[in-house]
């Protein structure tokens, strides 16, 4: 609505969530359907008053969480408590949060028009967490036909054959947020050695840990089980796969059950308390820069 509110309520997680909680149900305490957006400091969400977006899920919220300058590695400059490495770990044990970190504006643009429709035209019982940036780097367009995958919580961003010879060997990359561009680089430097490369940009390690365990458990049942969407994604190549965040392994280790099998797999992720530096040098300690990356891959195809 033109006269929306914006409500600034100064430093009080527990002040804000509050009022979120309020407007995102009140389509069943007052017959009036709002749709709040709380944006805040992603490390200051579900650590510091997850009991209160636990019980916001209880009665059935509705609305838009948004984790800003997400990340272990955004926030070097603003001491060690503003960095997020576990907010999705924590995210994921809430069955009705759907909890996405696009790394590109597009992707952003098409989960938040999907979230709105859940829960505002098909009345669905879910409020999402997102995770946002403000890094500055290049947005690319989407390729067509992405929007359902990036939904599902992955997509193949784009393949780096080797120019000019032929491949000495394949890998595949997935990283998520800030970090995606990261990969980037270094399957543009793998390409330059001679190695071909596939990226895949993973919107939400959670909903596809949740999709893999459903198809396990159609399988445990008996009935005729799906393929996971992640193995589906990644069916039909041979390499290494390295999976790459600015959040704990924990986060792209949820996917290890439901990956192709017979893949070796290996995670980089922000594991530990981090320290205050740049972004660069932030990504370097914790090995989820693009060198690093590159020598993670190549480490697994040598020992292939």
């Amino acid at each position: 609505a033109l006269d929306g509110q914006i409500l600034e309520e100064g430093i009080s997680e527990a002040g804000a969530l509050a009022s979120w909680t309020a407007a995102a149900t009140s389509y069943s305490v007052h017959g009036l359907a709002m749709l709040p957006f709380y944006i805040y400091y992603s490390m200051f969400g579900f650590q510091r008053v997850g009991d209160q977006i636990w019980a916001a899920a209880d009665q059935r919220a509705r609305g838009f969480l948004l984790g800003a300058t997400s990340g272990r590695t955004t926030l070097g400059g603003e001491g060690l408590q503003h960095q997020d490495g576990s907010s999705h770990l924590m995210a994921a044990t809430i069955p009705n949060c759907k909890a996405y970190d696009p790394a590109f504006a597009g992707e952003l643009a098409v989960i938040l028009d999907h979230g709105m429709r859940e829960m505002m035209v098909e009345q669905q019982d879910v409020f999402y967490y997102v995770t946002l940036m403000n890094e500055n780097y290049a947005q690319p367009d989407l390729r067509p036909g992405a929007e359902a995958d990036i939904i599902r919580g992955c997509y193949r961003f784009g393949s780096f054959a080797p120019t000019g010879n032929k491949a000495t060997g394949e890998v595949i990359l997935m990283g998520s947020g800030a970090i995606l561009t990261e990969v980037i680089k270094a399957a543009q430097e793998l390409a330059r050695q001679g190695i071909a490369a596939a990226v895949y940009s993973v919107t939400s390690w959670s909903e596809l840990a949740r999709d893999g365990a459903a198809c396990q458990q159609q399988a445990i049942d008996g009935s005729a089980a799906a393929m996971p969407f992640i193995a589906q994604q990644l069916h039909g190549g041979t390499g290494p796969i390295i999976a790459a965040t600015d959040y704990v392994r924990a986060v792209p280790e949820s996917i290890r059950a439901f990956l192709p099998e017979g893949r070796r797999y290996l995670t980089l992720g922000t594991d530990g308390f981090g320290r205050s530096d740049t972004r660069a040098a932030l990504r370097e300690f914790f090995n989820v820069d693009a060198q690093s990356i590159t020598k993670a891959a190549l480490y697994l195809l040598k020992a292939a």
